[in-house]
């Protein structure tokens, strides 16, 4: 068996018939010319990088991986407020919902009392 990236970036075994050369190689998905690998605007992120007095060099990779930390926190704490609002049943998020969300997941204890 060999592990082969799938399209969402994660792994799978894939039955192979044993020998190197028939192996499927793993590759990085290709995107349409045009296409955005970051959601969020690299110059505001490069521009909040600066503001930090610590920071005197930021190069374009440390941006680009700071710009992608923040799309997945962004979306995790978005999920987990989500499934709090449809606990209401209600599938439109309030700010309670961030609140317990906050509450609940213990990744987000350094944001307690951050939203009051």
């Amino acid at each position: 068996m060999a592990a082969v990236a799938a399209g969402n970036g994660a792994f799978r075994e894939e039955e192979g018939t044993g020998g190197d050369a028939a192996a499927p190689q793993p590759h990085a998905p290709t995107s349409a010319p045009g296409a955005r690998l970051s959601r969020l605007p690299l110059a505001r992120v490069k521009a909040l990088v600066k503001a930090d007095p610590d920071v005197t060099l930021a190069g374009q990779e440390a941006i680009f991986i700071l710009a992608r930390a923040a799309e997945l926190f962004v979306e995790t704490i978005a999920k987990d407020a989500y499934c709090c609002a449809q606990q209401g049943k209600r599938k439109t998020l309030q700010r309670r919902d961030l609140d317990n969300a906050i509450e609940a997941v213990d990744e987000f204890a350094f944001l307690e009392g951050t939203l009051d």
